[in-house]
């Protein structure tokens, strides 16, 4: 998990992005997103309430939150059930489950396997 805290601590002593980054072992650009982000919330290192960084993390990224998950999961007794039929394959099922996902306005899990380089 980031530590949101340290890095706007270290940010208000002064330090920059790539010494925080080192410091916190967070890459460059994670270190630039949370102080943008900071700064576009108003927060600043003197924090009036003690502010944890899962509560920190919810005000600056409301859509990593639980709730705010668009995803549907497959429904695995219904993939079960038509995979008994005959005809039916799990890759024809799934094209149908990522089309009723975005006919929904929802975003479907996927899995994209590596890809095989011939020799």
């Amino acid at each position: 998990m980031i530590n949101y805290r340290e890095i706007l601590r270290l940010h208000a002593q002064g330090l920059s992005q790539r010494e925080i980054g080192s410091s916190c072992s967070h890459s460059r650009n994670t270190i630039s997103d949370v102080l943008k982000r900071a700064q576009a919330h108003s927060i600043t290192w003197s924090f009036e309430v003690d502010m944890s960084d899962a509560e920190l993390q919810e005000l600056l990224y409301p859509e990593r939150t639980e709730g705010s998950n668009f995803r549907r999961k497959p429904d695995s007794a219904y993939i079960h059930k038509e995979l008994a039929k005959s005809g039916v394959t799990l890759s024809l099922l799934w094209e149908e489950y990522c089309l009723s996902c975005r006919a929904n306005q929802e975003i479907p899990y996927s899995y994209r396997p590596p890809v095989q380089r011939v020799a």
